[in-house]
């Protein structure tokens, strides 16, 4: 907690101190990849015996593979390594960072268990000296409240006396870099020390705000201005749609102002929530990023609706069609949800991610083919679900192999429509209302 500049400015320097990454899934990771590449001795726990020997083999799908193969690079130099172990992670730790946030629960509340539970455990273990850094995904007094008084309890050391603790907000996991990266805490020795960490791992400067409040509110915001873009962009798609006009084309009108439509609902999902709830419990009722949670979500309806309308254009129905996806599904993500619904209608789906380094020992389902060509052949329908996945696509080509008359699904907004009906596919896309031209 008394550290100086000095101390870490080199990379070499760096190597003395441990830091302690709890919750190694994707979020963890990109924590732990840019501390290890900063020279710190990382420490990953993870509760999940696969997750630890997935990082322990340097085999863990981050969905870009520039990412994947830095973090193995990292693993086989020793800078990372994984271990189920906390109370000796946390023992071993000058700093820990707690990469855990509330879950949203099917009824759509909050629930805290994991996060409690998790600084409990650091609680008890944790270290006079050491900095605890929160950079999960934060409600409105989260991090002061609940993490503290717990560490505090568990330990029996004082915030700001005995150990820091601070509050990381970052819009964007990737490239922490070249990220402007803001720290925040209660006192100025944990937030002394954590901007002083922090900056060892950016190009960038940090920004310093004493108030944790403030910067999980303003992080909260943030989420929620972007969540109601996206449903405002989502509801004037789908009225192109039915206009026959292209959203795309208008928004080049309009010189790129604007946000594109989306599926992907939760990229904001658990920061409206949160917010949401933080209202509640100020008896405020938000009615637009209510509205706007509920637009983005039904977005998976919409998604479903386009791919029963080419099928039923093709004179096919979803009931034993064939339906390849190309690019990443997240487990637990609106596209995963989408893909779950296609297939409670009868769809048998497979899906290929040019992105992920999965070889086939470590595939996790049946779904997952290894070839473009291998998840295409024989399909009713391909969804697109990145923009990246397309530029070196024969769309001809792929047509060849797939049931004749085929669809094609553009939830990316990038596919041309008229080069894909011109390769033989009935095309639909979010926004694109070419077919009703």
């Amino acid at each position: 907690m008394n550290l100086k500049a000095e101390e870490v400015d080199t990379s070499e320097k760096r190597k003395a101190y441990k830091v302690g990454v709890v919750g190694c899934r994707q979020h963890g990771l990109t924590y732990a990849s840019a501390f290890a590449d900063a020279g710190f001795k990382v420490i990953c726990v993870d509760s999940n015996p696969s997750v630890v020997k997935g990082i322990s083999k340097g085999n863990v799908p981050l969905g870009n593979r520039d990412a994947e193969t830095k973090l193995r690079q990292l693993v086989r130099a020793e800078q990372i390594v994984a271990t189920s172990d906390l109370k000796q992670a946390v023992i071993e730790s000058d700093v820990v960072l707690l990469a855990v946030s509330p879950k949203v629960s099917i009824k759509k509340t909050l629930d805290y268990t994991e996060v409690e539970g998790i600084s409990k455990q650091v609680g008890a273990t944790l270290q006079s000296g050491s900095l605890v850094v929160y950079v999960g995904v934060a409600t409105f007094g989260l991090t002061g409240g609940l993490v503290r008084e717990t560490l505090e309890n568990m330990s029996g050391l004082k915030v700001g006396e005995n150990f820091g603790l601070a509050y990381n907000a970052i819009q964007n996991v990737k490239n922490l870099g070249d990220q402007e990266l803001i720290v925040a805490a209660d006192d100025k020795a944990s937030l002394n020390a954590a901007s002083i960490v922090f900056g060892s791992i950016t190009k960038r400067e940090v920004k310093k705000i004493l108030g944790l409040k403030m910067v999980e509110l303003a992080t909260l915001f943030a989420a929620v201005k972007r969540d109601t873009e996206v449903a405002l962009a989502n509801e004037l798609a789908i009225f192109c749609e039915n206009a026959g006009v292209d959203y795309s084309e208008i928004l080049a009108l309009l010189n790129g102002e604007g946000t594109s439509p989306t599926i992907s609902e939760e990229e904001n999902r658990k920061e409206t929530y949160m917010l949401l709830e933080s209202a509640e419990n100020l008896n405020i009722k938000l009615r637009l990023p209510t509205l706007a949670r509920q637009i983005n979500e039904d977005m998976i309806r919409h998604a479903t609706n386009l791919v029963h309308d080419a099928m039923r254009n093709n004179a096919k129905t979803l009931r034993r069609a064939r339906i390849a996806f190309l690019g990443a599904i997240k487990s637990g993500s609106a596209v995963a949800a989408f893909m779950e619904l296609l297939e409670t209608k009868g769809a048998k789906v497979n899906v290929y991610d040019p992105q992920s380094s999965l070889n086939k020992e470590e595939e996790s389902t049946q779904k997952m083919k290894h070839t473009l060509n291998e998840t295409v052949e024989d399909a009713d329908c391909l969804v697109v679900l990145g923009e990246q996945e397309v530029k070196r696509l024969n769309l001809k080509k792929l047509n060849a192999l797939m049931r004749s008359p085929a669809a094609l699904i553009d939830l990316a907004g990038s596919v041309e429509p008229r080069k894909a009906e011109e390769a033989g596919f009935t095309y639909r896309g979010l926004g694109r209302g070419a077919w009703k031209k």
